[in-house]
């Protein structure tokens, strides 16, 4: 893909939807899917620092329910960039298990708890002197079962099997903390390899 002025959109469900909502490696741990009704044991698979590994492509998250702005400064960026572009964004979807009328509200709440971090990778900035990785969300400002007990996909577990959905809830907290925690840092690292101080 060097030298390809490539855009590509993931519009990510969490799961196989066009084969009725089968567990994927994008599901969201914690959550029950087909092949995964006992709750998902390991942590979704993180797309966009696979591909932030390449350090050419231009990637960005994003959640229109939760930053619209945001989400329209990512595809510009995209569209501009002469490269591939990749763009992953959060979407709604029925196996999910709410009333899809509110699907904008439960994008909000998943960037709130941290689940779903918005962030954009621009390679161009490394040419300037800049960090590439933009974080375009602050720290989890909810628990993450205060966003998940909202969908069917993570309480269905909790009425079948309190216990196990409790542990797998808490270890979701964990991973999200420890996600965002690595974002954060990683958003704050100096193109001369220090680190930015708190105070700028």
């Amino acid at each position: 893909m060097v030298g390809r002025d490539v855009n590509l959109l993931v519009l990510d469900t969490g799961v196989y939807s066009n084969t009725g909502g089968q567990a994927s490696k994008a599901t969201p741990l914690a959550a029950a899917a087909k092949f995964a009704m006992s709750g998902k044991e390991v942590p979704r698979k993180d797309l966009g620092m696979m591909a932030m590994a390449y350090g050419h492509v231009y990637v960005a998250q994003v959640a229109f329910g939760a930053k619209d702005s945001q989400t329209v400064r990512a595809f510009l960026e995209a569209e501009s960039y002469p490269g591939p572009s990749l763009i992953i964004a959060y979407s709604h979807c029925i196996a999910h298990g709410f009333d899809l009328a509110n699907g904008l509200d439960h994008q909000e709440m998943a960037v709130d708890s941290g689940q779903w971090p918005l962030f954009r990778y621009d390679p161009r900035k490394t040419a300037v002197g800049e960090n590439p990785l933009k974080l375009d969300s602050k720290a989890p400002s909810i628990e993450f079962d205060s966003f998940a007990l909202s969908e069917t996909r993570f309480r269905m577990l909790m009425q079948i099997n309190p216990e196990r959905a409790r542990k797998l809830l808490n270890d979701a907290q964990a991973s999200v903390r420890s996600r965002f925690s690595l974002y954060d840092q990683m958003a704050k690292i100096s193109y001369d390899g220090g680190v930015k101080s708190s105070l700028g």
